[in-house]
């Protein structure tokens, strides 16, 4: 049925609600599960003076909560007997990212929370889930 599953995940509690679905579909049809969490890049500005945080420090930051996500996920995966991969990237739009990484790593299923949303912009734009069913050729399945 599946063969490698994409799980994009932002650490929220409907995230991780997805990740079980995303665990039982891998079990059911033997894929691979392939985690992602997406990075934000450096908020730059013109008066870089006045930065709060230098951008290595906030580069190591994202890295850190990226790269946490990424193995919470794993190892439930892990201890549920999927084989599992993971990584982070970096992106200003994290649908894009997503679709781009499920194209990369030739994923089969998309399964996503119905509202890990990110920002003010979010809000404004709508949640990255939706824009990951407006521009996907794959099937997704969207967890409540």
């Amino acid at each position: 049925m599946y063969k490698r599953i994409l799980f994009p995940t932002d650490g929220s509690d409907i995230t991780r609600k997805a990740l079980q679905q995303a665990i039982g579909l891998a079990r059911l049809s033997g894929a691979e599960l392939q985690v992602l969490s997406v990075k934000e890049p450096f908020p730059y500005s013109a008066i870089s003076e006045m930065q709060p945080v230098p951008p290595q420090e906030f580069y190591d930051a994202q890295e850190r909560v990226a790269a946490g996500r990424v193995k919470e996920a794993l190892e439930t995966a892990q201890a549920a007997g999927i084989t599992a991969k993971g990584e982070t990237v970096e992106a200003l739009h994290a649908w894009e990212a997503i679709l781009e990484q499920a194209k990369q790593h030739g994923c089969d299923l998309l399964v996503m929370a119905s509202h890990g949303r990110r920002g003010v912009t979010a809000l404004l734009l709508g949640s990255e889930t939706q824009k990951v069913l407006t521009h996907s050729t794959l099937p997704v399945l969207v967890v409540r």
